[in-house]
């Protein structure tokens, strides 16, 4: 790859050009994306949390404020499993293929195999023994999840972000994860207008 401003050459894994040292334009589109998206999430978090419940106890007839607050509900509990699912399939049929073509040192191979893919396992693994008759929980786990019943998701969802943050360290696989920042702009864009359509619906119907 090149540098967009002075035309030399600069390696994937270092994308900082040494002669003008500016960072590629894909990079300041990955960064605003993600931060759009989290800026999104949060908003209807808050929104979640302290707007909606109040509302549609205030308006009990409004399905509007119901669906939201039930979408919202599920997606904090549910969520994180497609994104499990994704990161897996991208890398079993993306990272896989290119790290058999361009060999790794083995640190970074055993890394990128083992230590993901036991991530990933812990974030499935609260919600894997209750399928499993041969593999029920013991008696002190049972009273840690009555007592907080919101930490499997919490297991779960800090394990695909943990995932997620190994993958993005590198700029290699953070290219190959997030692209080149367009499709993610759009995706952060829809999804910030989708919020703010919701908001302002809800907000002409109070």
């Amino acid at each position: 790859m090149y540098c967009e401003y002075c035309g030399i050459a600069i390696l994937p894994q270092r994308p900082v050009c040494t002669r003008c040292g500016k960072t590629p334009t894909r990079q300041w589109m990955q960064f605003i994306s993600l931060l759009v998206l989290f800026l999104t999430i949060l908003g209807n978090s808050l929104a979640g949390w302290w707007v909606l419940p109040h509302l549609s106890a205030a308006h009990p007839s409004r399905l509007f404020f119901r669906a939201w607050l039930w979408f919202d509900v599920n997606s904090a509990r549910y969520g994180w499993m497609p994104l499990a699912g994704a990161l897996l399939a991208w890398e079993y049929f993306v990272w896989r293929k290119i790290r058999k073509n361009k060999p790794m040192p083995k640190i970074k191979g055993w890394i990128s195999r083992k230590v993901l893919t036991f991530v990933l396992a812990a974030g499935f693994a609260p919600v894997l023994p209750w399928w499993l008759p041969a593999g029920q929980p013991s008696d002190k786990t049972l009273a840690a999840f009555s007592r907080y019943p919101g930490l499997p998701c919490a297991i779960s969802w800090c394990a695909v972000l943990l995932v997620a943050a190994i993958l993005c360290i590198k700029s290699e696989t953070r290219d190959l994860l997030l692209g080149k920042g367009k499709v993610l702009s759009l995706v952060s864009l829809s999804a910030l207008a989708v919020l703010l359509a919701l908001t302002l619906l809800g907000w002409s119907t109070t």
